[in-house]
């Protein structure tokens, strides 16, 4: 009998997916159908549309899947890639998604850390935005115009190659695409001179969830203030207005290591007393990492401290020597260059490569997992020896520390969405990287990287423990791909946005009232604002 109910389950099951599909491919032909009408006659749509038949659909998704645990055979895919060459293909995208009841995964970089840029558990296409790359530098005025799909590192070299003494704000990974870095904050090595990215940002060009372009003016400030740090939860941004910020024409760059044999621990510590109150010009951080040993099979904790000085080094170790002098820095351990230079130091490149490897696209993809944490009480020594054995159970895993400090005090918490201001000395990135395929790798690795983060518990952010967007991570709460619930979304949102949650849902009950732009950690809508 159990024998005879299990057949029949399976094969219900079957037919209920065979259903599924052929329903999806129905809404398909209906929103292919669909985009012809809605985008410009001048720039035909026809040469965007990837189908899941198409064949070059499998090279176009893996182009920008940059974490391998979702390039596997169970991982859910598009019905379609729309690669838009032309804003008015994502005009259509939208209104026809929509019209159709498809949903949208919006991708500029593929670096999305949970891959939600470009998976969703229900019938969904990706609006790639890749080829939307322009950039127009406009020194007189100091400002610029970035599309989404560019990267930080095509920006940084537009830049650089019509001025050498204005840069941008942003982050080390030169991949990263604009979109998904400044919707989440954007920050980078020169915070504390300058703020975060969506600091620096001036006016955007949005595309609504009625396929309306709207810019700041026609947005209005509630609209602008929410994109600037809030998410993909309001609509398709095809390009934004930054401020460029001034460099000098020299600043200097260092990257020096101690173990604990050599005193790290000391250093640290000290490091946490002055990182967040050294002069605004010097970024400090401190990467955490297990090593090998002096013996065989043995390992210990080295801890690097990578510096950016806007400035000459002889300027540099002055102050070092008055506020930092345990980090013993020395002049041999400097290396002054330009400012476009050491984005390529940062982006942790081989000495003398050409900054013309900042215009590369590769498609390189890693296994990974990682978390985030901000911490506004110094760590006791005690506690970091603590730590460090924690790691070493654990290993293979790096903790990034970001000093904060200087401009990011100044900036008031409800400036933009991004709250983490005032009150921090810094903040923790955790990460662990493996080569081993399978759930169970994968399940092993996430596990001990989590086990560092429970460990961390009583030296971080508490009430709630407070997360970074541009660091997803589902672990901190998370919704079905196809549903908000208000009260899940509280969760994760109060880590993210702390006390600006609620006006982000103010702004989404309004612009997306039917919760079109959705993914597993978008802004809520509040129906019974949006009834009311």
């Amino acid at each position: 009998m159990k024998a005879s109910m299990s057949a029949t389950l399976s094969v219900v099951s079957a037919l209920l997916l065979l259903v599924s599909l052929a329903a999806s491919d129905t809404v398909l032909d209906r929103f292919l159908q669909c985009l012809p009408s809605h985008s410009h006659t001048s720039h035909p749509i026809s040469q965007a549309i990837y189908s899941n038949t198409n064949p070059s659909f499998e090279s176009i998704l893996q182009a920008l899947i940059k974490n391998r645990r979702f390039l596997t055979p169970a991982t859910p895919k598009p019905l379609a890639i729309i690669a838009a060459v032309h804003e008015s293909h994502v005009q259509a995208t939208v209104f026809c998604a929509k019209s159709n009841g498809l949903q949208i995964r919006i991708r500029s970089g593929g670096h999305d850390y949970e891959g939600l840029s470009y998976v969703s558990a229900v019938p969904f296409v990706i609006l790639d935005m890749f080829n939307l790359q322009s950039i127009d530098i406009d020194i007189a005025s100091e400002t610029a115009w970035v599309q989404s799909g560019a990267t930080l590192g095509e920006l940084y070299y537009n830049i650089a190659s019509k001025s050498n003494i204005h840069g941008f704000p942003a982050g080390v990974c030169p991949t990263v695409g604009i979109g998904g870095h400044f919707s989440g904050g954007g920050f980078g090595t020169m915070m504390r001179k300058h703020g975060l990215s969506v600091d620096n940002i001036i006016d955007a060009q949005l595309v609504d969830v009625n396929g309306n372009i709207l810019n700041r003016k026609t947005m209005g400030e509630d609209l602008f203030w929410a994109i600037r740090g809030g998410g993909a939860s309001f609509g398709v941004i095809l390009s934004w207005k930054i401020s460029l910020v001034h460099v000098p024409p020299t600043v200097t760059a260092f990257r020096v290591a101690r173990t604990l044999e050599e005193g790290a621990t000391d250093v640290f510590y000290k490091w946490q007393l002055v990182a967040s109150k050294l002069d605004k010009d010097l970024f400090i951080r401190a990467m955490s990492q297990v090593v090998k040993g002096s013996s065989e099979g043995s390992k210990r904790i080295s801890i690097s401290f990578i510096g950016l000085f806007l400035g000459q080094s002889g300027a540099l170790l002055s102050l070092l020597s008055k506020s930092f002098p345990e980090l013993g820095l020395q002049q041999k351990d400097c290396k002054e260059m330009r400012w476009i230079e050491s984005v390529v130091f940062w982006a942790n490149l081989p000495n003398a490569t050409s900054t013309d490897v900042l215009l590369n696209r590769p498609n390189q993809a890693s296994l990974f997992k990682k978390k985030s944490d901000f911490v506004k009480h110094v760590i006791p020594k005690n506690a970091l020896e603590s730590i460090w054995k924690v790691m070493i159970k654990v290993e293979p895993i790096w903790m990034q520390w970001n000093p904060y400090g200087g401009r990011m005090d100044e900036i008031s918490a409800t400036a933009t969405p991004f709250p983490h201001r005032a009150g921090n000395l810094f903040k923790i990135e955790y990460s662990t990287t493996w080569n081993e395929e399978g759930i169970e790798a994968t399940n092993h690795h996430t596990s001990l990287l989590r086990q560092l983060h429970d460990a961390m518990a009583p030296y971080v952010s508490k009430y709630p423990r407070e997360a970074f967007l541009n660091y997803r991570d589902l672990d901190i709460g998370s919704n079905p791909s196809n549903q908000t619930i208000f009260e899940e979304a509280k969760v994760y949102g109060s880590k993210y946005f702390k006390d600006n949650f609620p006006r982000l849902v103010t702004v989404k009950s309004r612009v997306d009232p039917d919760n079109f732009f959705k993914n597993e950690q978008s802004i809520p809508v509040n129906f019974a604002r949006v009834k009311a």
